[in-house]
């Protein structure tokens, strides 16, 4: 199982890339950035870096480490120029990017910036050929395509990137239409979830992919909760009690390898740890991004014995 950090773009550029540099030589798998321009419900003057160009520099900046964004919202830009941004930070990153899409949906963003939020779903169906233009300018010396929302006339991209085909990532857990596009498209899948949840989730994208005449196995899995960890019973006990929106990892090191252990025995091939559960600022997140490594991911790599 491979483990990532998500780093969150409200911080400093400095904090950001010294975060990633310490992932890239303490052996994390990825880095994965949000495509938000603002907190969700409010309007924020929180300085937010944008996730693409951050993107970009990091994979010119740190080596080794897989680098994305989870996810791009596709109302944001045409998926014509998502493929040719895609393609060239491939390039700076020497083939190490990963593609995340998604429909989109923080309706705060949308309305501040006066971006279109058509219903959920045309929003879908923007999605799935989105899907198709993308995987038809990476892969094409031209590309023509008649949809509903995108049209591409003798289309190029290029150069195309590095890698063939260049990992393409749906995120989300919508089970009628989200997740049969991944299951028509996606060479990765995402969602958010703990094991009994992704599991469940898992089986789903298998059904859909036996409807389309797909190999299941053929589709990477990867999910992400956030994650408390404490020796305190006391701080465990206050995690507890409070209510949270996002699913979450709670308790002792020994209890979070435990839960983490299960993604891995559902088939889920990379746990995304975000970093706003880490700690309050850069250097309180960069220790428990050790201690993670350190009390769950090493233990849990010596049971398997990899």
């Amino acid at each position: 199982m491979r483990f990532s950090i998500w780093l969150g773009t409200e911080q400093t550029w400095e904090e950001i890339v010294t975060s990633a540099e310490h992932a890239s030589g303490t052996g994390w798998g990825g880095i994965w950035l949000a495509d938000h321009f603002m907190p969700n419900g409010a309007r924020s003057s929180v300085p937010r870096l944008e996730a693409w160009t951050t993107a970009a520099a990091l994979a010119a900046r740190v080596d080794r480490v897989r680098v994305g964004v989870l996810v791009t919202g596709n109302t944001y830009r045409h998926p014509a120029v998502l493929a040719k941004m895609a393609a060239t930070v491939d390039r700076i990153s020497y083939g190490r990017l990963v593609l995340g899409l998604g429909a989109g949906w923080q309706e705060n963003e949308h309305e501040a910036y006066g971006i279109e939020l058509p219903a959920v779903g045309k929003r879908l169906a923007r999605l799935d050929e989105a899907c198709q233009v993308i995987r038809l300018l990476l892969s094409q010396e031209r590309s023509n395509f008649e949809g509903t929302f995108y049209q591409l006339v003798d289309a190029p991209c290029e150069p195309k990137p590095v890698q063939r085909p260049l990992p393409l990532l749906i995120g989300g857990g919508g089970e009628r239409t989200t997740m049969r596009i991944a299951a028509r498209y996606a060479d990765e899948w995402n969602c958010w979830g703990l094991p009994e949840l992704m599991a469940h989730k898992s089986e789903v994208l298998e059904r859909h992919c036996l409807e389309i005449g797909r190999d299941p196995a053929s589709i990477m899995r990867s999910a992400q909760a956030l994650v408390l960890m404490s020796d305190d019973a006391q701080q465990l006990k206050k995690w507890r009690s409070e209510d949270s929106a996002a699913p979450r990892i709670i308790g002792a090191p020994s209890e979070v390898a435990d839960v983490i252990g299960r993604y891995s025995e559902i088939g889920i091939s990379e746990f995304v740890v975000s970093d706003h559960s880490l700690g309050r600022d850069a250097n309180e997140k960069r220790d428990n991004m050790d201690r993670f490594f350190t009390e769950v991911v090493i233990p849990l790599q010596n049971r398997s014995g990899s």
